[in-house]
């Protein structure tokens, strides 16, 4: 699709700036690790996921918005087959897709190979904007070919996808954000899209509250299946963030690449 590189990192980039501005300047908590050291971890394994999808891209030439466009342009997948209203198959790949996010994050931590990729996420020891971006290379790789084969499997329209991925990128910047909502205000976003308070409790040291609130974008599906917790259980400003790890190792890039080998 034309444009879309351009389209995705203008979106990313612009909303980074603004929430990195309003959480420096109005933070909802006190950092306790240098800021310095963890934005460049999180930073290095950002590009380092930049290189991996494209060593993926040698195996899968289309990634997300491309294997949309190759599965209409061939009529393959389940909306190319179905006779609905354009804005309907929209509607759903939004939600089929989010929904996919929301269930393989939760099979991240039920899995223990899995579990073992993701928790460099869940690693760091403070949250803030950057920690949207920390993730394993091998997690993203993985992610990405499993999104790429559910697409093939859908056929969404190549916009439909585009806005997804804008969507999620998104609101993954907006609800790790170290921001504070007014509460009304986080207590009506929050009935459709995650806000930073709702996500901040799955980033809590305690294994209940982190295998909780697994959705990036949509609230809906923790709400209606059972895996929603409101608030985190030692309010937002005495809680702990993070793993067992509480420490400056995770602020290290070489020590969070290496944690999924790590025996413990």
């Amino acid at each position: 699709m034309q444009h879309e590189l351009l389209i995705r990192l203008s979106v990313f980039f612009g909303l980074f700036v603004l929430l990195s501005a309003i959480e420096t300047l109005a933070p909802r908590r006190p950092l306790n690790w240098s800021k310095t050291r963890r934005w460049l971890t999180n930073w290095g394994l950002s590009l380092l996921n930049t290189v991996a999808l494209r060593a993926l891209a040698v195996a899968l030439p289309l990634l997300a918005v491309g294997a949309a466009s190759d599965a209409q342009s061939h009529g393959w997948g389940l909306f190319n087959i179905l006779d609905l209203p354009v804005a309907i198959k929209f509607i759903l790949a939004i939600l089929i897709l989010d929904f996919a996010i929301w269930l393989q994050h939760l099979i991240t931590h039920k899995v223990p190979l899995l579990w073992r990729l993701h928790r460099v996420h869940h690693a760091d020891p403070d949250f803030d904007v950057t920690t949207a971006i920390r993730f394993h290379p091998v997690e993203i790789a993985l992610s990405m070919a499993l999104k790429i084969g559910l697409i093939y499997l859908l056929g969404p329209a190549a916009f439909a996808v585009l806005v997804f991925e804008i969507l999620l990128n998104g609101t993954a910047l907006f609800n790790h954000a170290n921001i504070r909502l007014p509460t009304k205000l986080d207590r009506m976003i929050r009935l459709v899209l995650v806000t930073p308070d709702m996500h901040r409790v799955h980033h809590s040291v305690h294994r209940d509250e982190h295998d909780s609130n697994y959705g990036f974008a949509l609230s809906i599906w923790d709400r209606a299946l059972g895996t929603y917790i409101a608030q985190p259980r030692a309010g937002h400003d005495k809680m702990t963030i993070g793993l067992e790890w509480q420490d400056p190792c995770p602020t290290k890039l070489s020590w969070s690449l290496l944690l999924p080998f790590r025996a413990k």
